[in-house]
């Protein structure tokens, strides 16, 4: 069952975090944006450091609703446990990799992100405007 953990104390809004977070990203996180942002992988575009719910996740996706976490010794089973089970219920699918994958195999990690992006259900088409343009 998801606990829901309370905000960071320190922050009266999440965005002031994530701003934080960006400017202060691991060497993994960096090498990692610098492969997918700008829509280079699989024309999916992916923000940084993105607020969802109590959550900040590292890579998100939010047009196929996939989170993308780079995990260093800073998080435990738990933790990553109720961030999962919370981003699934927001209906988020999530995929972890270890810092060193990203720094030893970063080939590896962006075609399994672009599979697993292949593997995903397209998202609704947009509707359609007024007029029928």
């Amino acid at each position: 069952m998801f606990r829901q953990p309370e905000m960071d104390k320190a922050y009266a809004r999440p965005t002031a975090r994530a701003r934080d977070l960006r400017n202060s990203a691991t060497d993994a996180e960096r090498k990692l944006w610098q492969a997918i942002s700008a829509r280079k992988l699989a024309g999916v575009r992916f923000n940084r450091q993105v607020p969802v719910g109590p959550f900040i996740c590292d890579f998100v996706a939010r047009s196929i609703k996939l989170v993308v976490e780079v995990d260093g010794g800073q998080h435990g089973d738990e933790i990553d446990r109720n961030r999962t089970l919370f981003l699934q219920s927001q209906g988020y699918r999530v995929i972890r990799f270890w810092n060193n994958d990203v720094m030893d195999n970063l080939e590896g990690v962006t075609k399994e992100i672009a599979r697993v992006i292949a593997d995903m259900p397209s998202p609704d088409p947009s509707r359609m405007r007024e007029g029928g343009h």
